[in-house]
């Protein structure tokens, strides 16, 4: 079992931390999609970025225009390999964890694609490992290793 954190920093925030809005994504956990610079005009002339990005966790389309100047919030991100023991019939998975222990407040993915691999290689009886993806306080299952 491995795990993998995609944004480094410490900030003594546990699981966000401040970077300035010309070089990140701001707010939920979001995979960016689109960013566009626009040099203000006017008297202050200040730039802003446009963002689009895609909620990590339920797919919605988000956009948000920041100044340059501005502080935004980056989210750390990590993923986290388990091996999957069962699932029962409300939706509910049975994680092992590295220390042996289970981890029984997940569901299955809303991904038809996905619950029909999970249940497919489950049903044949093969060892299945998934992957559970972690951002500021939610956790959903998004692979198989």
């Amino acid at each position: 079992m491995t795990e993998t954190t995609t944004t480094v920093a410490d900030d003594g925030d546990d699981d966000r931390s401040p970077e300035m809005s010309r070089d990140r994504e701001m707010g939920r956990s979001k995979e960016e999609w689109r960013t566009k610079f626009d040099l203000g005009q006017g008297k202050h002339r200040l730039a802003f970025r446009y963002f689009v990005a895609i909620d990590l966790f339920n797919g919605k389309k988000l956009e948000s225009i920041v100044p340059l100047i501005r502080y935004c919030q980056v989210p750390y991100v990590s993923y986290t390999d388990y091996q999957l023991i069962d699932f029962s019939d409300d939706g509910f998975v049975s994680l092992l964890t590295e220390n042996c222990n289970t981890k029984d407040d997940l569901r299955l993915p809303t991904n038809d694609r996905l619950l029909s691999q999970i249940k497919d290689v489950f049903a044949e009886g093969k060892d299945l490992y998934v992957t559970v993806m972690s951002a500021m306080g939610e956790e959903q299952i998004c692979a198989i290793v």
